[in-house]
């Protein structure tokens, strides 16, 4: 098997990664494989310990690796665009992108499986099938597959060098006081919470597009364009400012008024180039059930703060 890891995967150790994504072999097991040569960084052999950097070649053969397959699960998904090459789908809030060492069912690429067999590209892995980019579980949206290698390239060069567009929906505390911003603060791992990201200086470049749709009396409805992609970077960034995305707990905004399921923040436009050649493809989905919900709160509120005026 080969893995090529991105930014998302960075800053891990190389044996805490690899036994995330095959669960079946305990943290010591894989450090064994890795001692033994099993395991390849780059094509060289690499300690346990070693941290891994976006775009890392791991490369290993394990004798078990035919039982690490992923189950297909007959899961309903809503499939916004699809040709001989990829497909855009509509991830539902609460499901997660790919399995992980504890949860290794009822994800979109077990769904994936199940419609689509071996008609995935295979380049990030079993647990990765067809995946070019993540969402995390409660964020909702589009999301691109490839059903191929060369697919999966061809994408993944447009995600590499930012020349595809991606937007999102979210409701924020507070009132956004600029009607258009850009955020540009650098972004990496929270050294005293690993699960976590943080506005660092020694961070990687990350740039935000901020438009601000409604404001409310106390919270505000804004489009986000991502310039890079970093891991939790809208998220990130908007609890920086003071703004945290409605019922984002992990970023500080509390729970709200409105129940949720975490954080009120939906993909919902997507530009990029068609494989194999220059026709660009546009896609936009409604505001989901979500953000939707919010909204709704938020105008009776203000209609109701309006009259008792």
């Amino acid at each position: 098997m080969i893995i090529f890891t991105d930014e998302n995967d960075e800053n891990k150790r190389i044996d805490s990664y690899l036994s995330e994504i095959t669960p079946d072999f305990s943290r010591s097991k894989i450090q064994n494989f890795i001692k033994n040569g099993d395991i390849l960084i780059n094509g060289t052999v690499k300690k346990p310990s070693y941290t891994i950097k976006e775009g890392d070649k791991i490369s290993f053969e394990i004798p078990e690796q035919k039982d690490l397959a992923i189950k297909a699960q007959n899961i309903p998904i809503e499939i916004v665009y699809e040709d001989e090459n990829m497909a855009v789908v509509n991830k539902p809030s609460g499901m997660l992108t790919h399995p992980t060492t504890i949860e290794r069912e009822g994800t979109l690429v077990n769904a994936l499986l199940y419609k689509y067999g071996d008609n995935l590209s295979d380049i990030n892995g079993e647990f990765r099938r067809g995946i070019l980019h993540r969402l995390d579980r409660n964020t909702s949206g589009l999301l691109m597959i490839a059903k191929n290698n060369k697919a999966h390239e061809f994408l993944a060069e447009q995600i590499k060098n930012h020349s595809l567009t991606k937007k999102y929906l979210a409701v924020v505390k507070g009132v956004y006081p600029k009607d258009n911003d850009e955020i540009n603060l650098a972004i990496g791992r929270n050294p005293h919470q690993p699960h976590k990201m943080m506005v660092r200086e020694d961070g990687k470049e990350s740039r935000t597009l901020v438009k601000v749709l409604e404001r409310f009396k106390e919270h505000t409805y804004l489009e986000l364009t991502l310039i890079t992609g970093r891991t939790h970077q809208i998220r990130v960034h908007l609890s920086y400012k003071k703004h945290p995305i409605y019922n984002d707990t992990l970023y500080g905004a509390g729970q709200g008024k409105v129940k949720t399921e975490e954080q009120v923040l939906q993909s919902y436009y997507l530009s990029f180039t068609k494989p194999f050649g220059n026709e660009i493809i546009e896609l936009q989905i409604e505001p989901d059930e979500k953000i939707n919900k919010v909204l709704k709160y938020l105008t009776q509120s203000m209609e109701l703060s309006l009259i008792h005026i």
